[in-house]
């Protein structure tokens, strides 16, 4: 019997990403949820619409994930970050379907210094990151069978993002300055999506209880500047890149400047190997050549 997957968030970077995979997993029925279908800046939406359907698995990829713009529209990233995912629960808790919920690197505070693992303590420095955390609290309290999937710096070949902004910006300017003091690792949406469709395989075959975070990015580190510099390389751009520090591009939301994600957890619980980030950037870089030819 192939399993119900319902995929919330459909038109942003990585529902489309799933839209993407879905000629690959025969086994599953999809079904791909938009604001139009499934607003969760709307309460009682959620419930609603899980009271009418059934599915075995729910990802839950919708988010406000404007980091500046939730430091002024406070209310709505609480509501979409937080009180949505505590109807979301309480509706999964009661069909008994598995939830997986993506979350952010921005629940933490960017001081430390190595890999954050699972378990290490949050403290969220802008009001993005407080309201993923919100939403994280409330999966964890309302008792639910779930995986919460923290990830950093996403991408891929849709909407808007960093990479596509750098290809626009470096085509535009002969010159360009980027931030070097923030580190992480970026993640390739495709990849996140594999990886996602990794648990669900695994919570299929070996059912757990409870719930389980994890940390999924691509491999290795690198900052901005580095990231914009890869791009270019990568794209033949010819764009000079000058590194600059956090305080000489000052933003409404304050980052953090270490958000490195260790894979440890996920890699020992799937036994997959994870993408290293410019091989996942080559890879996106020749899809959105290719997607620019059509």
């Amino acid at each position: 019997m192939r399993k119900k997957v319902l995929v919330t968030g459909a038109t942003g970077q990585l529902g489309r990403s799933f839209r993407d995979l879905e000629a690959q997993h025969s086994d599953v029925e999809f079904t791909f949820a938009d604001r139009a279908q499934l607003d969760l800046a709307v309460a009682g939406q959620v419930a609603q619409h899980l009271n009418s359907h059934q599915y075995d698995f729910i990802v839950n990829c919708a988010a406000h994930t404007a980091v500046d713009k939730a430091e002024q529209e406070r209310d709505l990233a609480e509501q979409v970050n937080h009180h949505a995912v505590v109807e979301l629960a309480q509706a999964v808790k009661e069909q008994g379907v598995y939830l997986i919920h993506v979350s952010t690197d921005y629940v933490f505070d960017g001081c430390h210094h190595k890999p954050y693992a699972e378990d290490h303590p949050t403290a969220p420095v802008n009001n993005y990151g407080q309201t993923k955390l919100h939403g994280e609290r409330a999966i964890q309290s309302s008792g639910v069978n779930a995986s919460i999937v923290r990830t950093s710096w996403v991408y891929s070949q849709h909407g808007n993002n960093f990479v596509k902004t750098m290809l626009r910006l470096g085509r535009e300017r002969d010159t360009l300055t980027v931030i070097d003091d923030q580190v992480g690792s970026p993640t390739y949406a495709a990849d996140l999506a594999d990886a996602i469709m990794a648990l669900i395989e695994q919570q299929q075959n070996n059912p757990a209880t409870g719930c389980n975070i994890y940390h999924y990015s691509n491999e290795g580190v690198c900052s901005w500047y580095d990231f914009a510099k890869a791009i270019f390389d990568l794209a033949g751009i010819q764009c000079s890149v000058s590194p600059i520090e956090t305080k000489d591009y000052p933003t409404p939301a304050i980052r953090p400047h270490y958000s490195l994600l260790s894979k440890q957890k996920f890699k020992h619980h799937t036994g997959l190997s994870v993408p290293y980030w410019r091989d996942s950037l080559a890879v996106c870089l020749q899809k959105i050549k290719d997607d620019a030819r059509v």
